[in-house]
């Protein structure tokens, strides 16, 4: 039986049309199939490979890993210096900022995944604040796990599970006037510095500020999802530097780990230190921060930084607003290499997609703005990568 028919009867699927392309092989921003078929991925694996797929300097960490330990014990127990060195580096990126309190974001958790790290900021918060509301954005979503879908800001997904978690409050992103919603009842405000699937929205700076001074005001943490915009994406390692704006907690995965499955919440020490006691052990895990994982994480860090990949997202993002011009393309939203590219309607979107992956480009839309294209390609792509992709977008919108 072939890999795709075994694929429709023995994996679970999450839709009635999965694209169900077969990859034997990836390598820097291109999958291959087993008949030799070429794709470049403008997507990333969904912000996933920020440094490409298969770097060697990740590749490497894996193998030496590898031979040295996988599992030994849960997280936080033994002294692995996978997560120590990651912790440290992760920790170096954030030292010049300061939270409203003075503190240094200084300590990190590590999980499996973006929707843990946003389980274990949940918890902080309300361990931290003594407070049960959380408040989040209309069209966010961060991660389908029962806690996190309960902050998802679209029925849809969420109307066949309830009862969810109660006290969850919803606000618009960017909207000055809806602050007025976090309250000294509040315990944390969790929200993308860039809206991301709602077809990447890009607040003000006044906005994000007026947002951490209401936080601080009302004693709420602020907690900043950078689960897609983390690690070089929009052009600088955290997009909230772009902003001059600190949160109380910060969240990363996705482009974290090279390929890897781990995320991060990071915050002061004061703050995480509430999980020591009442009750001990306030949040465990088993396999957070595996050390294959963390091992791939430091590596795909440390390749950000020495390959000063994040120097070049502006240039490259305008590149693809160049090439990018047609009547049919109504607007491109973006921030550094988190692209949104507007179409009329899903219906004329999806053929494009179609079209494109056919001659050999992968891109996708967004949960919350099915009319947008969704471009976000490793930040290893070239030029000449840049001008070939765009070359098939144009063509699959003249084929319409």
């Amino acid at each position: 039986m072939h890999q795709r028919q075994l694929f429709l009867n023995h994996l679970a699927q999450t839709s009635d049309f999965p694209l169900a392309l077969e990859i034997e092989k990836a390598e820097g921003i291109w999958l291959y199939s087993p008949d030799g078929k070429a794709y470049m991925d403008l997507i990333s694996g969904i912000g996933v490979s920020n440094v490409g797929h298969r770097h060697p300097k990740v590749v490497q960490a894996i193998k030496h890993q590898v031979d040295h330990y996988l599992h030994t014990l849960v997280y936080g127990e033994y002294v692995q210096a996978p997560q120590v060195l990651l912790a440290q580096a992760l920790v170096e990126t954030l030292a010049a900022y300061r939270t409203p309190s003075g503190y240094a974001i200084d300590n990190v958790y590590l999980t499996n995944s973006g929707t843990e790290a946003v389980e274990g900021a949940m918890k902080l918060a309300k361990r931290f604040t003594g407070r049960t509301e959380i408040i989040s954005c209309f069209n966010a979503y961060h991660g389908s796990t029962q806690g996190a879908l309960s902050l998802a800001g679209a029925d849809f997904f969420k109307r066949q599970f309830r009862p969810l978690l109660p006290d969850i409050r919803h606000i618009h992103h960017g909207v000055l006037a809806d602050l007025a919603y976090i309250t000294s009842c509040t315990a944390a405000v969790v929200i993308e510095v860039i809206s991301a699937e709602s077809g990447i929205r890009v607040p003000s700076q006044e906005y994000l500020q007026a947002l951490r001074d209401r936080c601080t005001e009302t004693g709420t943490l602020l907690i900043f999802d950078e689960i897609q915009t983390g690690f070089g994406r929009t052009g600088s390692f955290w997009a909230f530097e772009q902003f001059g704006v600190v949160p109380d907690v910060l969240l990363s995965a996705k482009g974290m780990g090279g390929g890897m499955p781990i995320g991060a919440f990071m915050a002061p020490q004061p703050l995480m230190a509430v999980f020591k006691n009442n009750p001990i052990l306030g949040h465990i895990t088993t396999f957070g921060g595996h050390p294959v994982s963390a091992a791939a994480s430091l590596a795909t860090l440390r390749t950000i930084q020495e390959e000063n990949l994040c120097a070049s997202v502006a240039a490259k993002a305008e590149l693809f607003k160049k090439y990018l011009v047609h009547p049919r393309i109504k607007e491109i939203r973006n921030q550094g290499l988190m692209m949104a590219v507007e179409f009329a309607d899903f219906g004329e979107l999806k053929a494009i997609i179609d079209h494109g992956i056919e001659n050999g480009v992968v891109t996708d839309w967004f949960l919350f703005c099915d009319n947008s294209m969704r471009i976000a390609p490793p930040l290893t792509i070239t030029e000449d990568e840049i001008r070939q992709a765009c070359d098939v977008i144009l063509r699959a919108i003249e084929a319409l």
